[in-house]
């Protein structure tokens, strides 16, 4: 099985491994592997070849504090409202809070998308069956600027 490499890769866990073990210089070696010699002085100093993550150890709101994010947790979480609804509500206590910040921190916490509802959604059952040289059709009428139009449409059985 090959190895999973992220979009910026230049080096695979082999070439970081002849890097980390070659006594040549900076530059011979960025001139072999096709990389920069950034790159190979950064393999060089790590102790091992596998590929460590750029961005910050935990995930956290630059806007927020950790006592704004705790109130728009607790809120979500007791109320239920849609995203644009916690917005509004919040906005009065947290002034500097942006649909995408709020967007943000509900995704960290993991409720960011409502919990689904028994009753929610029509339950779905099948057409009645009609004899040979019937068919059923739906009608959904579109409210447009020019008007109102009417689409039929066929339904499967």
């Amino acid at each position: 099985m090959g190895q999973v490499l992220h979009g910026s890769a230049t080096t695979t866990e082999v070439v970081r491994r002849a890097i980390q073990h070659s006594k040549e210089s900076l530059r011979a070696l960025a001139r072999r592997h096709g990389v920069n010699q950034k790159t190979v002085a950064k393999w060089r100093k790590r102790s091992s070849t596998a590929d460590l993550r750029t961005g910050p150890k935990e995930a956290r709101s630059t806007t927020l504090t950790i006592e704004e994010e705790a109130v728009v947790v607790a809120f979500r979480r007791h109320t239920l409202l849609p995203l644009d609804d916690c917005l509004y509500a919040l906005q009065a206590t947290i002034p500097h809070l942006t649909r995408s910040s709020l967007h943000r921190c509900l995704q960290r916490h993991g409720i960011s998308r409502l919990p689904e509802v028994d009753g929610d959604k029509p339950a779905r059952k099948k057409f009645k069956a009609y004899l040979i040289g019937y068919f059923h059709v739906d009608l959904a009428e579109v409210r447009t600027e020019q008007g109102k139009l009417y689409l039929l449409i066929p339904a499967e059985s």
